[in-house]
């Protein structure tokens, strides 16, 4: 059977794979050198150019990232013609700043690549473009569930990076160095991608079927507890009872109070709600949802309780965080 176009930009070769990344403002400069540090270092190893890029912008012009620096492209999205991939990279803020011309532009010429892919929020932008239909996709983790609600016609995963034919999304900076090290370990064999791991000191998580880790979660040494976290992570909106988290781990109520009392300083009943009330705080920063579907998201039932939770814990109601405090993923 003939290999389809699309496979081979996973696959062994020898020729210089084009990529053009488009680069929304207000991505993050690590994604970008997520994505662009890790080839330039395959051709450092290789001796050759095993990999070119090119950078495009929304209109051409520098573009401002998160940190204030501004990062120079080579022209529009018309620029990227030619290229064999195309990476769309985006961050905070991508329902405004890409447009609809911008998305037709997209829609338009993404048959023109043989690979299309997208970095943190830039899935947003091939699922608002139609691109994602009917393919696997992770984004970022913050965004999962208003992502699957929003594009019910994609198959989406928590997973840090996903290839679907000819698509491929990665759900921040990390997993997108994660993807560059399995493109460059596919091409040009599993030493040169090692090589480029050990050049950034990088354990890199090759297997991008894991599971992106929620930054809600506070670090754990023992797997019980990691997994009672992940456990209270996942059950936000239907928070269960403590006992049930226990047992689920071989653990009494007791044995499970001490551990995190050992290793966090507080009970799972106060760890709980600390989770529950950073990912409110998240929600209210970084949506659009409102107090009440917030209060609900993240297991309050009565509004009123979830306000003098919050204020407790923030020093304000939630309604008061919104605004100014709007900041990047990463």
């Amino acid at each position: 059977m003939k290999m389809a176009k699309y496979e081979t930009v996973f696959a062994q070769s020898d020729a210089p794979l084009e990529i053009a990344v488009l680069v929304l403002p207000r991505a993050s400069i690590l994604e970008v050198a997520s994505v662009l540090d890790p080839l330039r270092n395959a051709n450092r190893h290789l001796g050759r150019e095993g990999f070119r890029w090119r950078i495009v912008s929304p209109d051409g012009a520098a573009v401002p990232l998160t940190c204030g620096i501004e990062l120079s492209a080579c022209g529009a999205l018309a620029a990227a013609e030619g290229a064999d991939v195309l990476i769309v990279i985006a961050g905070y803020n991508q329902s405004e700043i890409a447009t609809r011309p911008l998305i037709a532009g997209i829609r338009r010429c993404a048959g023109r690549f043989r690979m299309v892919g997208a970095v943190d929020a830039g899935p947003w932008v091939l699922a608002r473009a139609g691109l994602l239909d009917g393919h696997r996709a992770t984004v970022h983790w913050e965004d999962l569930e208003d992502f699957a609600q929003a594009h019910p016609a994609v198959d989406v995963v928590p997973d840090r990076f996903v290839i679907s034919r000819n698509r491929f999304t990665a759900g921040g900076a990390s997993p997108a160095a994660d993807l560059m090290l399995h493109l460059i370990g596919a091409r040009c064999g599993a030493a040169v991608a090692g090589q480029v791991a050990a050049s950034f000191q990088y354990e890199a998580q090759v297997d991008g079927a894991r599971p992106q880790r929620p930054g809600i979660l506070p670090p754990a040494n023992d797997p019980r507890l990691a997994a009672a976290l992940q456990i209270m992570g996942a059950h936000l909106e239907d928070p269960l009872p403590l006992e049930s988290i226990a047992r689920a781990q071989g653990l009494g109520l007791r044995r499970m109070e001490q551990l995190f009392q050992g290793e966090l300083g507080q009970g799972p009943a106060a760890a709980y709600l600390e989770l529950r009330l950073q990912a409110a705080r998240r929600m209210m920063v970084d949506t659009r949802h409102t107090v009440q579907e917030v209060a609900l998201r993240c297991g309050f039932i009565d509004p009123t309780s979830f306000s003098r939770a919050f204020r407790r814990r923030f020093g304000a109601p939630p309604g008061r965080i919104r605004g100014g405090l709007a900041q990047s993923k990463v």
